[in-house]
């Protein structure tokens, strides 16, 4: 596929940062099996069925449009790392937390598989994720979110301690494009 075959959408972006540790309880885990796990150096493959699952319904195309080597460079870099939720054994969800930038902590991606939505796994996921990112003592953590998300994406980040700090009208490769 070639950059003149790719159509493209516009979507307004929001940025959220969190500029302190969370004082509050943790969300309870879920019931039944689940564990969450470090995908150490996730084979490209497996990383793109986790992005393409969690996202397609959400029109995600960053990581899609990236060349292979490229994406490996970034998900086996140490300072990215990919976290997996697994529901009963099977792959539910992931997060991915990026500290390459000194006193920073992106949460790149947070999603769930589309049948493991809606069973409150995502303030579960969110919650381990935000620890899990404030356990390095970062100044602060941040991710952005786009009004093609999940329409409870916004609200569950602002309860969660995030704050908009900037918006912006960004165009993104339209998934049907890039089929």
């Amino acid at each position: 596929m070639t950059q003149d075959n790719i159509r493209y959408i516009e979507t307004t972006v929001t940025y959220l940062e969190m500029l302190a540790q969370p004082v509050r309880p943790t969300v309870p885990a879920p019931l039944g099996q689940h564990a969450i796990l470090r995908a150490e150096r996730p084979t490209v493959s497996f990383y793109r069925y986790l992005y393409n699952t969690v996202g397609e319904p959400w029109n995600w195309t960053d990581r899609r449009v990236l060349a292979d080597k490229t994406l490996c460079e970034s998900i086996h870099d140490p300072l990215v790392e990919v976290y997996v939720l697994y529901v009963g054994g099977v792959p539910a969800g992931f997060v991915e937390l990026d500290r390459r930038v000194e006193g920073e902590v992106e949460m790149g991606f947070v999603g769930l598989m589309p049948e493991f939505t809606g069973r409150g796994l995502g303030n579960y996921i969110l919650d381990w994720a935000i620890h899990a990112a404030w356990s390095s003592n970062p100044n602060r953590v941040w991710l952005h979110t786009c009004d093609l998300d999940h329409p409870r994406a916004l609200p569950l980040y602002q309860r969660a301690g995030f704050a908009a700090y900037k918006r912006e009208v960004e165009k993104v490769a339209s998934l049907e494009s890039l089929s």
